[in-house]
């Protein structure tokens, strides 16, 4: 009986100690700060998967960035050539993000009706990710064809 009785003024004591910490202003302040950022991360990680789930270019640019990766794996790249290489896939899969963000934004704004500025906008955002691709190509080409001819 002793022992529950210890435990319970333990547990008591800190309960008043998290209590006394949450009452301060600064602490509480650090506290949502802290479940924002986290939460920040999960709304992140729903994009993700929105993006290779919707977006079909952004699967095949997912595909050939893994294949990408595994042949580097293979034919033992250098350090400067994995950054290279893991920069371009970045950027891509980045601005197709952007891309479709932008496209469905929009799709939403004109109410699926073809406008010549949200086509514009659209064909914009769509010609930075070919940008990236094409620069993405022209990294593996230089990177991977030394190696495999």
């Amino acid at each position: 009986m002793r022992i529950n009785r210890v435990a319970m003024i333990m547990r008591l004591i800190y309960l008043a100690k998290i209590i006394e910490f949450c009452t301060f202003e600064e602490n509480c302040k650090d506290m949502a700060y802290l479940k924002n950022r986290i939460r920040s991360f999960s709304y992140a990680f729903s994009g993700l998967r929105l993006l290779f789930r919707e977006t079909p270019n952004a699967l095949i640019q997912l595909i050939i960035a893994i294949t990408a990766v595994v042949t580097g794996f293979a034919l033992h790249i250098s350090s400067a050539e994995w950054l290279a290489v893991i920069l371009a896939i970045g950027l891509v899969l980045a601005l197709e993000a952007i891309n479709s963000a932008l496209e469905t934004l929009a799709d939403y704004a004109c109410h699926e009706e073809i406008h010549p500025v949200i086509k514009k906008v659209k064909d914009l955002a769509a010609a930075g990710v070919l940008i990236a691709a094409l620069a993405a190509l022209a990294v593996g080409l230089v990177v991977f064809l030394p190696k495999i001819i």
